[in-house]
């Protein structure tokens, strides 16, 4: 990435560069490119450009322009050309310091600094229509104050990274601005769509046979549909005449699983009661005894199980559950088996770690988040269903206005009916670009190299004692949990107040990370368990020096507590 670093004068205009200051002219050469096309070219579009317009955009200079001057405009071919160059280059900038481990991961601000205003950064809203050199200005400020989240040193999260090819495809996908409801708005990317769920179907283990899927707004969306189908796979009949309709329905799920199973339950009227936590091992794993146990004591509740989700990657452990078993007795009880993988799917893509998923193949339903391990950029997450056809019996409702069935095109291609949503974002078309520039092959090697950071962190942790493991196995997925040790902790018993001074440890050490703007990692309580930092690995820029920074900031930050 060292090509990649902007000259001082691009970095200014990121980072030292204030709307206020934006007023002035631009850094960049973007407007003396123009003018030699201008020369060049002799189209009519250059030559019906106002002289006026034209001299103002050989300095860019955008005091005077607006976005009236802009595309539909008559004559706008020269202003739209000229501030998308050079929003471009605010955004290369951007991308390059985002890249940059001298670079701050964020320039943090409390939220009333940011209301109020800063250097001529405001977030209210004008009656009046501001010039192009101040939304240049903002653009800048906005990428300023916000998170670096590409930055190799940002652990903050599930889904990191910056990969060039998928901000790419997400920029064609704006351009194009359609909607997936229709083959006739989105033919292109209706098909990318068929042919991307079918090649993760296949990576499951699904037949051509069987299988249907869609992406989805996040993983909690694709959650919740995983919920819906189940409930309509066993009582179709709620489709029409709701849940007063149904006998009082039970689902399980893993103490560790994530939280919207249980606000898929809120949502669709089951209720969070009725959401059995089935325990775990010390690692994270549900236990299957304990889900069997479950399941018969639901029943004798005069409850009806009828969906267990089991997690392939939890949240915070990143603990993989015993597939094969809860298969086993979800067969066993007639219950629908459905894997939240939206943080371990990726796995399946590497031949050294997707054995973790032994199993996958025998759920009713996935989900899997390529903006997690895979870095696609958000959003991209997929549910998918082995049923074939039960995602149309359940969601169709044949709107008129959209689904004709006497088009001229085979209207099986007409996907929007069998979602939750009408308006649905092309989420595809960036991770069928991304996977044609990397292969499998190539997400395969990013997928590896996260979990080498992975156990590089881990090993490095073993050997510090200003450091304690949250558990001592090696880790399965990409997430590694610790305790940092400051001198005043580090020598007492176990016990009350050793948990007292160590849980306000990783909560101080983070306002001040935040305040320096260095790197960024999470920190949670768990359980028994008091508050702990979180680091997990799915960025491919971050290396093992990224690695040795953390745990050094976070012992300097610490060392005083």
């Amino acid at each position: 990435m060292d090509s990649l670093q902007p000259t001082a004068e691009s970095n200014t205009s990121v980072e030292g560069k204030t709307s206020s200051e934006g007023k002035n002219k631009s850094a960049t050469a973007a407007g003396q490119i123009l003018t030699k096309e201008e020369k060049d070219s002799g189209t009519n579009e250059a030559a019906s450009v106002s002289q006026e317009t034209k001299g103002h955009l050989a300095l860019n200079d955008f005091s005077s322009i607006y976005s009236r001057d802009l595309l539909p405009a008559e004559s706008g071919e020269w202003a739209t050309k000229s501030f998308l160059h050079e929003l471009v280059d605010v955004l290369f900038a951007y991308i390059c310091k985002s890249f940059r481990r001298g670079s701050k991961v964020l320039d943090f601000h409390h939220a009333h600094q940011l209301k109020d205003g800063l250097e001529g950064f405001t977030l209210e809203l004008p009656d009046q229509p501001e010039n192009l050199e101040q939304l240049l200005g903002d653009c800048r400020d906005t990428l300023k104050y916000g998170v670096k989240t590409g930055h190799p040193r940002f652990f903050n999260q599930l889904s990191t990274g910056l990969d060039i090819i998928g901000l790419a495809g997400e920029w064609l996908t704006s351009t194009a601005n359609t909607n997936m409801f229709t083959y006739e708005v989105s033919p292109v990317f209706i098909l990318m769509e068929e042919v991307l769920l079918r090649k993760m179907m296949s990576m499951i283990g699904w037949s051509e046979e069987e299988g249907d899927g869609i992406f989805c707004p996040g993983g909690s969306m694709s959650n919740m549909n995983s919920v819906l189908l189940a409930r309509y796979h066993f009582f179709p009949e709620v489709k029409k005449n709701g849940m007063a309709a149904l006998p009082k329905l039970a689902m399980l799920t893993s103490s560790h699983s994530h939280y919207s199973i249980q606000k898929s339950a809120a949502i669709l009227g089951i209720g969070t009661g009725n959401v059995l936590l089935v325990k775990c091992d010390e690692r994270g794993k549900m236990i299957p005894a304990e889900l069997e146990s479950s399941i018969i004591t639901a029943k004798a509740m005069g409850l009806v199980p009828f969906y267990v989700n089991a997690t392939a990657g939890t949240t915070v452990y990143g603990a993989f559950d015993p597939l094969n078993d809860i298969a086993d007795i979800c067969e066993r009880h007639g219950l629908w088996m459905h894997v939240d993988a939206a943080w371990g799917g990726g796995m399946l893509m590497s031949k050294r770690h997707c054995a973790k998923l032994n199993g996958i193949d025998r759920a009713s339903s996935v989900t899997w988040n390529p903006h997690k391990m895979m870095g696609v950029p958000l959003q991209c997450s997929a549910i998918l269903v082995r049923r074939k056809g039960i995602m149309q019996e359940c969601n169709q409702l044949r709107a008129a206005y959209l689904f004709q069935p006497d088009k001229h095109y085979d209207v099986s291609y007409d996907t929007g009916d069998k979602t939750l949503q009408c308006g649905r974002h092309v989420d595809v078309f960036k991770f069928w670009l991304m996977w044609k520039a990397k292969g499998s092959e190539g997400f395969e090697s990013q997928i590896n190299r996260c979990l080498d950071n992975a156990e590089y962190l881990y090993d490095k942790l073993e050997g510090r004692a200003d450091f304690q493991l949250v558990f001592k196995s090696k880790p399965e997925h990409s997430n590694v949990c610790f305790w940092y040790l400051p001198h005043s902790v580090r020598n007492l018993p176990a016990g009350p107040e050793r948990n007292n001074k160590l849980h306000v440890v990783a909560p101080k050490i983070k306002g001040k990370m935040m305040e320096a703007g260095q790197t960024m990692i999470g920190y949670q309580p768990l359980g028994d368990k008091v508050n702990f930092f979180r680091c997990v690995f799915s960025n491919p820029a971050t290396q093992r020096e990224d690695v040795d920074f953390l745990l050094d900031e976070i012992a300097r930050l610490g060392s005083d507590l």
